[in-house]
C-alpha cells in the first residue's frame, strides 16, 4: 500500500512501513512539512496515498467533502506511544482492513480497538 504519514506523526513511522515493504513517505519528504490538511488530502488523494495520521481533522474533512478517496488511518492517542509501537500498530492491524481501505475507508486504531468505515461518509438526515 501507499501512504502519505502526516506531520504530527514521526518519519521514523514512514521508514518502518517502508522496510516492511510499503511505499510511505512523510509530509516532509514531499515539501509539506508546514502545509494545511486540505493541501496534505490533495496530494495524497493525487498520489492514491492512505493518509495516516494522529488528527482527527481529515476524517472532518472526508465528512464534509462526502469524498470516496484519499483513505485516512487515524491512530488516536498516539502521543501515548513511541514511534515503533504506532509503526506496529499499525503493521499489525493492516492486513484485516487492507482491501477496505483500498476501497475508499476511514479505520480510527488504538490499542485494543479498530473501527472501519467505508467511504463516503453520509450525513445524517
Amino acid at each position: 500500500m501507499k501512504f502519505l504519514i502526516d506531520a504530527n506523526l514521526s518519519p521514523k513511522v514512514s521508514e518502518r512501513l517502508e522496510e516492511a515493504g510499503h511505499d510511505s513517505l512523510h509530509v516532509a519528504g514531499l515539501g509539506l512539512l508546514n502545509a494545511s490538511d486540505p493541501e496534505i488530502f490533495a496530494a495524497a488523494k493525487d498520489q492514491g496515498r492512505t493518509i495516516i495520521t494522529a488528527d482527527s481533522d481529515f476524517g472532518t474533512l472526508l465528512a464534509l467533502t462526502s469524498q470516496t478517496r484519499p483513505s485516512v488511518i487515524h491512530l488516536r492517542s498516539a502521543d501515548h506511544l513511541r514511534p515503533h509501537e504506532q509503526a506496529g500498530l499499525l503493521l499489525a492491524n493492516l492486513p484485516k482492513i487492507e482491501d477496505r481501505l483500498e476501497a475508499g475507508a476511514i479505520a480510527t486504531f488504538a490499542r485494543g480497538r479498530l473501527r472501519v468505515k467505508t467511504l463516503p461518509i453520509t450525513p445524517l438526515t
